[in-house]
């Protein structure tokens, strides 16, 4: 959890800043409580006295917290994908001039570290050896097919990833720590599949079953499975996993039973190949020798683009929503709810004019009066913020599986670490903004006037 914890901190400002935040919020209430715990043990009877109020104002900070934390995740891990890391980079080469890319299978060859026929440029001059080895190629075709063509619906239909399966666990994102079992059970047959959970509950199979699948895709390629495996919960949750030989088999089973006629999409089957590269200067080395390769400018020319660049034109489409969300809607929340505060605690600073102004005479300083205020709604804002955003982790990464909010090939979002920094920073933010005016309108509190109204 901790080494996730920091390598969100690195991938974002945002959760920097909340750390930052969080840190700060820490140590001054470490300090307010070392210097005033008498000040602190008063402010919590005074939260105890009036605990329906006390409750509602957390409960309100809490279920901001909440749905703020649900809509930063999406934009957060948004984020993430669509911006190019130094880690992990990749190169995608696709066709030129259409979308979706469809290009031959034979373009593949090309760039495989392990085929013979590996493009001369890709490999070192002096060693012979390719940039890149077997564990940092992979290669993918989109098949998709309903189990019920009289009732095609959502429930019914198929996406599977066709690929190679050894290179799911070193190229797929987030299947790193896929079970290698998993793999071996789908490599021992080629009609071996691997579903989703949420496909295998929509389409009320199991482990251990079979389905017949009737594409919509590759129009007479209609192919049966059996289900040997369950992907884990999260990205791929509706998603599928095929071979990629079967795949090829069923085009020249197609073209037997067509005396010898090619099925229309032969030639065009294959529609992304992905390399991983170590660092920028290799992105374009590569990226420049398989556009000008000749092999592919006579086919079926291809671009080079990188991940987060496929991803981001993908998600463009999405963009108007996300700044909405973003710079509209987030803080949006953020005002009304600091207002509410503002409101609820002006509210108590009026019903306990009095008890400022005996504090005062008790020998209470005005900055000690503003201090109590300060540290009764902080407190309240910070705990409820906290604990919102540890019952959002919770409940959706545990129980849920993620937020069910499905763009593209990201059916769910899981919470990450650093939602427990959003929540407090929220919490205390919120709090702070809303008890500022009401705590200084305490510490303005006049002894004369209140005991001169006192009857």
């Amino acid at each position: 959890m901790f080494t996730r914890l920091y390598g969100q901190m690195a991938a974002d400002w945002v959760n920097v800043a909340a750390l930052i935040f969080a840190v700060v919020i820490v140590g001054l209430g470490a300090a307010y409580v070392g210097i005033y715990p008498r000040l602190f043990l008063l402010g919590l009877k005074n939260l105890r006295r009036n605990w329906l109020r006390t409750m509602l104002t957390a409960l309100a900070i809490g279920v901001l917290a909440i749905m703020i934390t649900t809509i930063w995740t999406i934009l957060y891990f948004m984020d993430l994908i669509s911006t190019e890391r130094s880690k992990d980079l990749k190169v995608i080469v696709t066709y030129k001039w259409s979308v979706p890319s469809q290009i031959p299978m034979t373009h593949a060859d090309y760039l495989d570290p392990s085929s013979s026929a590996l493009l001369p440029g890709l490999r070192d001059e002096r060693t012979g050896k390719p940039f890149y080895g077997p564990n940092d190629f992979m290669i993918w075709s989109f098949y998709g097919g309903s189990t019920d063509l009289t009732k095609m619906t959502a429930d019914s239909i198929l996406f599977f990833f066709v690929m190679e399966p050894d290179q799911i666990i070193p190229m797929m994102d987030d299947l790193g720590d896929l079970d290698p079992l998993l793999v071996r059970k789908l490599k021992e047959k080629k009609q071996n599949c691997l579903l989703g959970v949420d496909k295998l509950k929509a389409l009320n199979k199991r482990v251990g079953e079979s389905i017949k699948v009737t594409s919509f895709n590759y129009k007479g390629i209609d192919l049966e499975f059996d289900i040997v495996g369950a992907l884990p919960e999260g990205r791929y949750n509706s998603s599928a996993i095929m071979r990629m030989d079967y795949f090829n088999q069923a085009f020249d089973k197609y073209a037997r039973n067509n005396n010898n006629r090619p099925h229309p999409l032969a030639e065009k089957r294959l529609n992304l190949i992905w390399i991983r590269v170590a660092d920028r200067d290799m992105f374009d080395k590569i990226g420049g020798i398989v556009e000008d390769a000749r092999e592919f400018k006579s086919t079926y020319p291809v671009k080079v683009e990188t991940a987060s660049s496929l991803i981001g034109s993908f998600l463009e489409a999405y963009k108007v929503i996300f700044v909405a969300m973003r710079y509209l809607l987030v803080p949006g929340m953020l005002a009304v709810m600091a207002l509410v505060m503002a409101n609820a605690i002006s509210i108590t600073v009026r019903e306990r004019r009095t008890e400022m102004a005996v504090l005062k005479v008790l020998g209470y300083s005005p900055d000690q009066v503003m201090l109590l205020v300060l540290g009764e709604s902080l407190f309240v804002g910070a705990l409820a913020g906290l604990l919102a955003a540890g019952a959002t982790f919770a409940f959706f990464n545990f129980i849920w599986g993620g937020i069910p909010f499905r763009i593209g090939f990201f059916p769910v979002f899981r919470i990450p670490e650093s939602a427990f920094l959003w929540g407090l920073a929220i919490g205390t933010l919120t709090s702070f903004v809303g008890c500022a005016i009401p705590a200084w309108t305490a510490r303005s509190v006049k002894v004369s006037e209140v005991f001169s109204k006192v009857t």
